[in-house]
């Protein structure tokens, strides 16, 4: 067991305000399998007060990008070199098969943050234009203390989404993680101590819902980054608007993967498996819902409950494993709410919606296809979070795109074809911020976000350093000359 009694804050191990540990359960054997304090209103004073520090008299903003660069590689490297421990650990905290957690949680991490470090070297934050008057100068300054907040299902990769371009831009940052999954950061933190980042420039504080409502909103703090629920993304905004506070928001899906008439299916199934179970179907880019045209609609609901039915379920760190349990028995009910909800809709259950057998330990749910689906059925509206896919009939492709965009999500989607150009050319009309032709990724040089109810601006690419940077105007006289160019 993996037992911490200690606080990452202020570049030390400290020791808690109070006694209260989290104790982290093993998603498939339900045995306790560590613990960490349980942080509290008192810590994140101690948190914030370091990065205030940190970032108003520190070196941390103040060094050249390429500084700070070389210390997001750094971090990259201690990560690196523990990416087997943490993906043992991510798998045993929410689920994910290991073999999984090695690229999708672990080595996407890293490639993020030595993706924020080669920017570094050619990023300038300072530009002069030719005012009306005089020389108009531009500086893209640090927004300064950050409270960045992480769900359970992706804990290291959601950490990394928001410390490279964070710490890039000359931001300090305190890190909330999730009660769920906080072993993993205790391993980031260990890295941020090895990579030397100067003290108070990541903090990392461990805490319930209350405690995180009052790190969003406190006075220290410049900037909240969240990924989560849009419940509890509302919530955050509607705090960080009472404040003017900057907020980022990453929230929820309900991707659909459109499978167009042309469509070679034995190429296209396999994919359209792997994005609609991605992290056991706990994915806010996984495509759950499949739209299928009717004539061939039968046809794919065939070839899709085979290759369904033939995945491995199990042990998540069996190497074998292709879909592990669930987070936790609060996330294992939610799933089986929503099957009982489907099934009372009227949809039929052509797979699945049960325990599967042998595993009588876990928090497992066999993987799932309702196939006869209403647009209009809340199991094909609403977040369900789990390994449960909805085949969703069409007639034409004007109707595929109504039913794509008629959810109030518009994160992520695919579109399935053997015309990569009409593929191409349909995407400009589906309502989502990361869409795939013949695939689906996260691409570490474009912007990822989402429309609609999915969340407000974008992490990955320059985009998501932008947003953690404010613009400062220095104009001067006509005649003069910049200082130092």
């Amino acid at each position: 067991m993996s037992g911490h009694d200690r606080l990452y804050i202020d570049g030390r191990w400290t020791s808690p305000a109070g006694s209260e540990l989290f104790e982290v359960v093993s998603a498939g054997t339900e045995e306790i399998i560590g613990t960490v304090p349980a942080g509290q209103a008192q810590d994140v004073d101690r948190a914030v007060a370091a990065a205030r520090a940190a970032f108003d008299s520190g070196p941390w903003p103040r060094l050249d990008p390429a500084e700070r660069g070389a210390a997001l590689g750094r971090l990259s490297k201690a990560l690196q070199a523990r990416s087997e421990e943490l993906a043992v650990t991510i798998s045993q905290e929410n689920g994910t098969p290991v073999a999984a957690a090695r690229l999708a949680q672990v080595l996407m991490a890293t490639m993020t943050l030595d993706y924020y470090a080669g920017l570094a070297p050619d990023l300038s934050l300072t530009e002069t234009r030719a005012g009306m008057l005089g020389p108009a100068v531009v500086r893209r300054r640090p927004v300064g203390v950050v409270g960045a907040i992480v769900a359970w299902n992706v804990p290291l990769y959601l950490s990394a989404l928001k410390l490279g371009p964070a710490l890039l831009a000359g931001c300090t940052v305190v890190l909330k993680p999730a009660p769920d999954a906080p072993l993993s950061l205790q391993l980031l933190a260990e890295a941020a101590d090895e990579a030397d980042l100067p003290p108070g420039v990541l903090n990392v504080v461990p805490a319930e819902r209350d405690v995180s409502e009052y790190l969003v909103t406190h006075p220290g703090v410049d900037k909240i980054s969240f990924t989560g629920s849009t419940a509890a993304g509302r919530r955050i905004a509607a705090l960080c608007g009472e404040r003017l506070r900057r907020v980022s928001l990453e929230l929820g899906g309900k991707g659909a993967a459109i499978v167009l008439p042309d469509a070679d299916l034995s190429a296209a199934l396999p994919g359209i498996l792997q994005y609609g179970f991605m992290l056991n179907g706990q994915a806010c880019v996984a495509q759950t819902r499949i739209l299928a045209p009717r004539a061939r609609y039968a046809e794919l609901v065939e070839g899709l409950l085979a290759q369904v039915g033939a995945l491995k379920v199990g042990d998540p760190l069996d190497e074998a494993t292709e879909l592990g349990p669930l987070a936790s028995a609060r996330q294992r009910d939610r799933v089986e709410e929503y099957i009982r909800i489907g099934r009372d809709e009227g949809a039929r259950l052509a797979l699945g919606g049960g325990r599967p057998a042998g595993h009588p330990r876990g928090y497992f749910v066999e993987p799932t296809v309702f196939t006869d689906v209403d647009p209009a059925m809340r199991i094909a509206q609403e977040e369900i979070f789990g390994p449960v896919l909805t085949v969703i009939p069409y007639d034409t492709v004007d109707d595929a795109v109504g039913i794509a965009n008629g959810t109030p999500y518009g994160l992520g989607g695919s579109i399935w074809t053997a015309d990569v150009a009409a593929g191409y050319a349909l995407a400009d009309r589906i309502e989502v911020g990361v869409l795939g032709v013949n695939m689906f990724m996260l691409d570490n040089v474009a912007p990822f976000g989402g429309f609609k109810d999915s969340g407000l601006g974008r992490e990955l690419g320059p985009e998501a350093l932008a947003a953690y940077l404010d613009h400062q105007t220095v104009n001067l006289p006509a005649g003069a000359t910049v200082p130092g160019v």
